[in-house]
């Protein structure tokens, strides 16, 4: 299992229009009924995507590569096809960004980074679940975790209530996460 972080270029705050948000949702759905992700936790801030996962494929590394791919070619196409307020400044940016990898056609839209960390320990696992379900409250968006839509708090917090995704919940000792 591994703490992910996935991060927009530049800290461009795309993830601040809907639109956007739902194609991270849908996509991480899609891993999950055709790649073998295993979802524990997520959040989806204005520039960033944080997950606590796991491939049951034995497959992380692909299915991220799949999932990134994907959504940046679907949100550049959004962007360049849409009535994107932001469109130049943004597209000028991703394209700025592909001169720094040679693997880059025209734009870069994720960092190639994953920030992957092992969770090795149950109070380890507790913590990063915190910091994902705390992540909209210190950015101001909500006061609880749970009245975050984009996340898995809800999840956790709400017994009965499912967000957005299905996750796997995680059982820490005796007690649920909450």
């Amino acid at each position: 299992v591994y703490f992910i972080t996935l991060q927009v270029i530049a800290w461009v705050d795309i993830f601040s229009r809907e639109c956007y948000r739902k194609v991270i949702v849908e996509n991480l759905i899609y891993c999950q009924n055709n790649k073998g992700l295993e979802i524990y936790a997520w959040v989806i801030m204005s520039n960033h995507v944080h997950l606590i996962v796991k491939s049951a494929n034995n497959n992380l590394s692909g299915t991220l590569r799949d999932f990134k791919s994907y959504t940046s070619k679907v949100i550049l196409e959004m962007i360049t096809n849409n009535a994107e307020s932001r469109k130049e400044w943004m597209l000028r940016l991703f394209k700025e960004q592909s001169y720094n990898h040679k693997r880059n056609s025209l734009y870069q839209f994720w960092t190639h980074e994953n920030h992957a960390v092992f969770i090795f320990s149950e109070k380890f696992m507790w913590q990063k679940l915190k910091y994902i379900h705390e992540n909209p409250v210190r950015a101001g968006i909500v006061r609880k975790p749970e009245d975050y839509q984009y996340s898995s708090a809800v999840n956790y917090y709400d017994d009965g209530v499912e967000g957005l995704i299905d996750i796997i919940k995680v059982f820490i000792g005796w007690k649920t996460y909450s």
